[in-house]
């Protein structure tokens, strides 16, 4: 079943880079060390698993460890942090050329999410991603991400490869512990391909082969 999903709304599409900011300093937080990075899944990969791609600082320009999509460019990433995050940026090294998603979509707490839940949710925002070899750096709205306790990204395309490949993903904000206990989520250890169909969202303008 093909699922068609626009998103209306303005979206942040710009981005910085700033390669020499140490982890912990400041209003720039890094946000490594709050990750609960065991339990990071990514689904629909061929190449990884998910918590590898959570790098700290200084290792976030190795391409020797990488994410890659497995049935086709799409893929998706569950990032649960160890705290309540006041998410301030998305960084993220991918590509290298048309491997690069066209789109990154993040979703807000949304601790389960799969294919099927995507394809009829609209994202809290979405960012173009530009080509590079550096980290980009992409700027949320903070409104809408006050209390973060996990982070979804969605990749909707590739700009152009039969596949999407994502280096290194990080965060920027602040982070508290959460005011009550924890509660304990099951994570699937490795995704089921046959459930996985491509989800066509009108707004992305999924390049051409």
């Amino acid at each position: 079943m093909v699922h068609n999903h626009s998103h209306g709304g303005c979206h942040g599409e710009s981005h910085d880079h700033d390669h020499d900011t140490p982890e912990d300093q400041g209003f720039r937080d890094n946000l490594y060390s709050r990750i609960d990075r065991q339990n990071v899944v990514a689904l629909n990969v061929e190449h990884g698993s998910g918590p590898e791609v959570i790098k700290p600082w200084n290792e976030r320009l190795d391409e020797q460890v990488f994410l890659e999509s497995d049935a086709d460019d799409q893929m998706i990433i569950r990032v649960p942090f160890t705290g309540s995050v006041k998410l301030r940026a998305l960084l993220l090294k991918a590509g290298p050329g048309e491997q690069t998603p066209a789109k990154i979509a993040l979703y807000n707490n949304g601790e389960n999410l799969d294919f099927s839940d995507i394809a009829d949710r609209k994202p809290t925002q979405e960012f173009n991603v530009a080509q590079g070899r550096e980290v980009g750096e992409y700027h949320v709205m903070p409104a809408k991400f006050p209390a973060v306790t996990s982070i979804t990204l969605f990749v909707p395309a590739s700009q152009g490869a039969d596949t999407s490949r994502i280096y290194y993903v990080g965060f920027l904000g602040q982070w508290t512990e959460r005011k009550n206990e924890p509660v304990i989520t099951v994570y699937e250890s490795k995704p089921n391909l046959a459930d996985h169909e491509p989800i066509i969202q009108g707004s992305l303008n999924t390049p051409q082969h």
